[in-house]
């Protein structure tokens, strides 16, 4: 990391994953050329889980060529009476792995859903019941984990 003074733990990058909106996946397409896509991710342990349909472009590389990098962004602020931004994010390389158990894709369904819509949980079962077979669970182990920031100093 070229800025020393902006690198964080793995731990700050760990809580950047667990706390940001979405992040964006990066990886190869078949051809060679670069390919990234926005993504909702949830974290348990060294891993981070996604859905996604059962095919498509980003399944074809993913299959073809599991290594990946994701970025994620977690707040920012931009100061009015400064040309700069203020920011926390965290960057992983790892691979990606389709989950194919039922139990832990449930599982990691069951994460997503309360990670992202905690107060419709009474309906989750009902939901999964109907897209389950039609939905598709990759995981990421992440491998090497960086986070980065410029310190945001005022929250107004």
């Amino acid at each position: 990391m070229r800025r020393k003074d902006r690198e964080r733990s793995p731990e700050f990058a760990k809580e950047v994953l667990d706390h940001c909106s979405y992040a964006v996946l990066a990886m190869v397409n078949t051809d060679g050329t670069p390919y990234c896509i926005p993504i909702s991710t949830v974290r348990e342990d060294d891993y981070l889980y996604f859905h996604c349909a059962l095919r498509g472009q980003k399944i074809e590389n993913l299959r073809a060529n599991p290594a990946v990098c994701l970025t994620a962004v977690g707040r920012i602020r931009i100061p009015e009476d400064e040309f700069s931004v203020q920011y926390e994010s965290a960057v992983v390389h790892g691979t990606a792995q389709e989950v194919i158990e039922d139990a832990e894709k449930l599982h990691a369904l069951r994460l997503l859903c309360e990670h992202y819509v905690p107060t419709n949980m009474a309906h989750f079962d009902a939901e999964i019941a109907k897209d389950f077979p039609y939905t598709g669970v990759w995981k990421i182990h992440i491998e090497h984990i960086t986070g980065k920031s410029k310190p945001i100093t005022d929250e107004s």
